[in-house]
């Protein structure tokens, strides 16, 4: 499972969670507040804000359960329009977290003592030539 945790900055940190913390994260819902220490954040209190599964489906709050539903949408989150008063059938997958997720979007509500940048640096990338 990999997580975003975003700053109010604007800054968002990625990195992928271990086996052994996804269990933490099933059957929470989104806009829950977690204690950070649950996905390695310690210190921090850290909103959810939203995730998406293994097929790119993005989660959407207002959609009950875990399951992966066909929805009529008319904007928001999974779906883009230029035409004003569009609307369309739309796969979206509930507003709780199950092994499905792959990606978990979530905000900082109250920073710890540690800046987020020093508890998941960067990865070096390595150049090849």
């Amino acid at each position: 499972m990999r997580v975003v945790i975003s700053e109010s900055s604007g800054k968002s940190y990625q990195f992928e969670l271990p086996k052994d913390r996804e269990a933490n994260l099933i059957g929470k819902k989104i806009g829950e507040e977690i204690d950070g220490n649950l996905i390695g954040a310690a210190g921090y209190t850290v909103t959810l804000t939203g995730g998406s599964d293994n097929s790119g489906f993005p989660m959407r709050e207002e959609i009950h359960g875990s399951a992966k539903k066909m929805v009529l949408l008319s904007a928001g989150v999974g779906f883009k329009t230029k035409d004003g008063g569009a609307r369309k059938r739309r796969y979206v997958r509930g507003n709780t977290y199950s092994v499905e997720i792959i990606q978990v979007n979530s905000q900082v509500k109250n920073a710890g003592p540690t800046p987020l940048d020093q508890l998941f640096p960067k990865a070096e990338k390595k150049e090849n030539k």
